[in-house]
């Protein structure tokens, strides 16, 4: 199982996950370009990334096949990976993906370029960990993660993430999606959910009750349990609300 992180932080975010799953499944967990252990590789595109996530799977696996498990910008590389190689695809689990339009994109920009040279700026953080509900337990984690972010993938991040859409390939894949968002996510994510599940044949979406955007570190012991069923071909955790 590859698990790809968010924007503005590294693999350490799935630091819960890794302890609940790793004695069951073999765990595959990237930074992504621009982050962490990977910040001297700039980042280039959503595509590109996903590319390199397919390759990855193929090179690393014994089939060369693999669940993939993205939020955030985890999951719009994990969608465009089931959408364009859905060979290398077990299942895949996207959450907090938004493929509809946003209001007033240009101000957006705007507000993430001014962000990004001030990233690391401890109020900046502790403003960034609030916004996402970060845990107490795990803020100096999150800082620590999300000062090796270069500036150059968090403001192309920002700026590319606006405008995404699934591509043409996912009303053919054959790849099985979860699209998931937290209750307390911004109405156009949650309203995404049901358009993703209705673009690729086969999908379905749902709600993560009462957590916002970053819920795997909100309600771990949940998150971890949709990966298990997911993988078992179980039916979902009960507590999730069926999109």
């Amino acid at each position: 199982m590859v698990l790809l992180h968010g924007v503005g932080t590294t693999g350490w975010m799935w630091t819960k996950q890794l302890s609940a799953l790793s004695g069951e499944l073999r765990l595959l967990v990237p930074d992504l370009p621009g982050h962490g252990r990977s910040n001297a590789l700039p980042w280039k595109s959503i595509p590109e990334t996903a590319r390199l996530v397919a390759e990855m799977i193929s090179a690393r696996t014994t089939d060369g096949r693999a669940y993939v498990v993205g939020l955030s910008l985890g999951g719009y590389v994990g969608a465009l990976v089931a959408a364009t190689t859905p060979e290398v695809v077990l299942g895949a689990i996207v959450s907090g993906v938004n493929v509809l339009p946003l209001p007033h994109p240009g101000r957006l920009r705007l507000m993430g370029a001014l962000i990004a040279p001030v990233m690391g700026w401890g109020p900046v953080l502790r403003a960034n960990a609030r916004a996402l509900n970060v845990p107490a337990e795990d803020l100096d984690g999150y800082q620590a993660a999300a000062r090796t972010t270069s500036r150059q993938a968090f403001r192309r991040v920002s700026s590319e993430a606006l405008d995404f859409r699934l591509p043409d390939q996912a009303t053919s894949s054959r790849c099985p999606v979860l699209a998931v968002a937290g209750e307390k996510e911004h109405d156009l994510t949650k309203r995404s959910q049901n358009v993703i599940a209705s673009t690729f044949p086969h999908a379905q979406a749902c709600l993560a009750p009462g957590v916002g955007h970053a819920w795997n570190g909100e309600n771990p012991e949940l998150f971890s349990a949709m990966i298990r069923s997911r993988v078992a071909g179980a039916p979902l955790p009960d507590e999730l609300i069926p999109g």
